[in-house]
């Protein structure tokens, strides 16, 4: 854990009468120095990677929204777009957490970024007790409607403690440990893994009937189960100065940052695309079968 620690706590060298060197060290920092270089790889290659995908495929997702014609699907790709770019950047930026001068830009990435992501899955949640797809206006309004009050109270919250309180909320020192602020992250976790716990139990009880009976959003719900409920666990070890809580709390924020967009695209996204791909189909077939395309296999 020593070197861990070690690699966390570099400070940047930089030479500012030198702007060959000062680029060199810029870029060395860049990838290995703050969290390291492993850390910064696993962040940057799946972030980039799903904004490339989303980029190659806009073409065609948007053809079937706007076919679709679900302003829920057409709200929530748009939002997953934006949260990409956000996401992509406070991967790509992780050396600003450990630049001096550059605490308050980090703050502020970092308040946006989680604040997205929040936003994708309480409106996900919201989505899930809902029972199934809907494409009404007013679904989309009232859904939007809760997860940005409740993301709004958050973001609120975490801006009082940041710029009000001063509490390093995104800034992470293992030698020095802020009793506050894993405490504020203890609550946030409690409350999803409360949330995402009570959504399991329901698809186990009488009320499974108002959840959706696809076994992807089982799945999606007992990943973020299992994931926020090891966060739960590191934040708590590491406000009592243990160092594997450490370790632990950064292992999930990569995986979070990392891989949850693309399991939210697979889970929510995914079978809508291949079920317009499958009515595209099939309204194409018909065409042609009325346009006698086929008339020569009977014969």
């Amino acid at each position: 854990m020593q070197s861990i620690e070690s690699i966390a706590d570099s400070p940047f060298s930089q030479n500012p009468n030198n702007s060959s060197s000062s680029s060199v060290n810029g870029l060395y920092g860049w990838l290995f120095e703050c969290h390291g270089f492993w850390h910064n790889l696993a962040l940057i290659i799946p972030s980039l990677l799903f904004a490339l995908f989303l980029g190659f495929q806009a073409k065609k997702s948007f053809q079937k929204l706007s076919h679709g014609r679900s302003y829920i699907m057409i709200s929530y790709y748009g939002s997953l777009w934006l949260v990409s770019l956000l996401n992509l950047a406070w991967c790509s930026l992780q050396a600003w957490e450990c630049t001096p001068g550059k605490e308050m830009v980090w703050n502020i990435l970092s308040l946006f970024t989680t604040s997205g992501m929040l936003f994708l899955e309480v409106s996900l949640v919201a989505f899930l007790l809902q029972g199934n797809y809907t494409s009404g206006l007013e679904a989309l309004t009232r859904t939007f409607v809760v997860s940005g009050l409740i993301v709004g109270l958050d973001l609120l919250l975490k801006a009082i403690y940041l710029f009000g309180f001063g509490v390093p909320l995104f800034i992470d020192n293992t030698e020095h440990p802020h009793q506050v602020k894993w405490g504020l992250w203890v609550v946030h976790r409690l409350v999803l893994t409360a949330i995402y716990g009570f959504i399991l139990f329901m698809y186990h009880s009488k009320w499974r009937e108002r959840l959706p009976a696809r076994p992807a959003f089982y799945k999606y719900v007992a990943i973020m189960f299992i994931l926020n409920a090891l966060a739960l666990i590191a934040c708590g070890l590491t406000g009592n100065g243990a160092g594997f809580g450490f370790w632990l709390y950064s292992a999930t924020i990569v995986c979070y940052h990392a891989l949850y967009l693309p399991l939210l695209y697979i889970t929510f996204l995914a079978d809508f695309f291949q079920e317009e791909d499958l009515h595209l189909e099939n309204v194409y077939y018909s065409e042609m079968k009325d346009a006698g395309f086929f008339d020569t296999d009977w014969e």
